[in-house]
């Protein structure tokens, strides 16, 4: 394993009309490529996870898993915005001298890409043999595979969607009214708006899991019960965890960037956007996620030409892609054929 960062020399230009000057991009490396360099497994991750896939997917990539470093090249990269590596609202901008805060330049999904993309041009990868994401890292896989449908040859989308929903947006901007309502987070001081960040987690658990999980995970044993509530407890426990290791002013723009979500734009439409990928695909939804419904999975099988579709039957709702590694896994199984010794080799059922 080999964590590294990538310094890009040249202006790199956003989407909306901004830039970024000496913009650095964190990243890791597993395992090796081969000579014929078809064994890259690129992952991008979701909203506040790192470059280090194999400490938050375990069970699904890592040693003896179905993506190993023994056969793949696995490349993760932090994305854009993102505090563990890559040019962030902490970072510090090379015209003040200061640290940018509030005015970090909005950037969107596809400037996540196009990062991936300068990164993945470094690294010398012409073709990826595996893309995946779920979430947000399936938007970033989304409109990678749109815009260089010719380097990705197989992709995996879980759990995501062709452009973010008002349901998701709406999520989004209560997270940011929790922030705003915090007053240190207009004090551009690296612990500014914490409070405002812990409410805000609070708040994406909901969607995160759902009704039927808290009705188990935090029932209480009593029914003498009348304040500190298992419940109350948790989503203070996680809005801390989340604080401890994270940045509201992170948090505000990549929330930007995933309501940014939409492959159609400028380009005729989302069916025409989806129709471009050339990458066999499997689309892969939890029938418990509220967050990312399922029909919108289905929307994408229905429009990706070489598509597969398959449902993940887990009770955590959109979280269970990182919890239930092993039926996520036999899914993926189920649908690649794969040589003796278990290379995946081809999608075996298309649209």
């Amino acid at each position: 394993m080999n964590a590294e960062i990538f310094k890009y020399t040249q202006t790199f230009e956003l989407e909306l009309g901004q830039q970024i000057d000496e913009l650095e991009i964190g990243f890791h490396t597993y395992g090796r490529l081969n000579k014929e360099k078809d064994n890259v497994v690129w992952i991008c991750h979701a909203l506040t996870a790192n470059a280090d896939v194999f400490d938050w997917w375990k069970g699904f990539v890592g040693s003896g898993s179905i993506f190993n470093p023994e056969e793949h090249f696995i490349v993760c990269a932090n994305i854009l915005g993102s505090p563990y590596g890559t040019t962030n609202p902490l970072s510090t901008n090379p015209v003040t001298g200061q640290p940018y805060y509030q005015a970090f330049p909005q950037f969107t999904i596809r400037d996540m890409v196009k990062a991936h993309q300068l990164l993945a041009d470094h690294l010398q990868i012409d073709h990826i043999h595996m893309l995946i994401g779920g979430s947000l890292g399936g938007q970033q896989a989304m409109e990678w595979s749109i815009t260089e449908p010719e380097r990705i040859k197989n992709l995996i989308l879980i759990a995501t969607n062709a452009k973010h929903s008002p349901w998701g947006i709406a999520f989004n901007e209560s997270q940011r009214l929790a922030i705003s309502a915090d007053r240190t987070f207009y004090a551009n001081t690296p612990n500014g708006g914490q409070k405002g960040l812990k409410a805000a987690r609070s708040i994406a658990l909901l969607s995160y899991r759902g009704y039927k999980p808290y009705g188990i995970t935090q029932q209480e044993n009593s029914d003498d019960i009348s304040d500190n509530y298992r419940a109350s407890s948790y989503q203070n426990y996680q809005g801390q965890k989340l604080v401890n290791r994270f940045n509201a002013y992170s948090y505000w723009y990549l929330t930007k960037a995933m309501d940014s979500h939409n492959v159609g734009r400028s380009r005729n439409g989302v069916e025409k956007a989806l129709s471009l990928i050339k990458a066999r695909t499997l689309v892969i939804g939890i029938k418990s996620d509220i967050l990312f419904p399922i029909e919108e999975q289905e929307y994408l099988f229905k429009h990706i030409p070489k598509s597969a579709f398959s449902e993940l039957d887990s009770f955590y709702g959109h979280d269970g892609f990182l919890i239930d590694t092993e039926a996520l896994t036999n899914i993926i199984t189920s649908f690649f054929k794969t040589d003796v010794k278990g290379k995946i080799i081809e999608l075996q059922r298309t649209a």
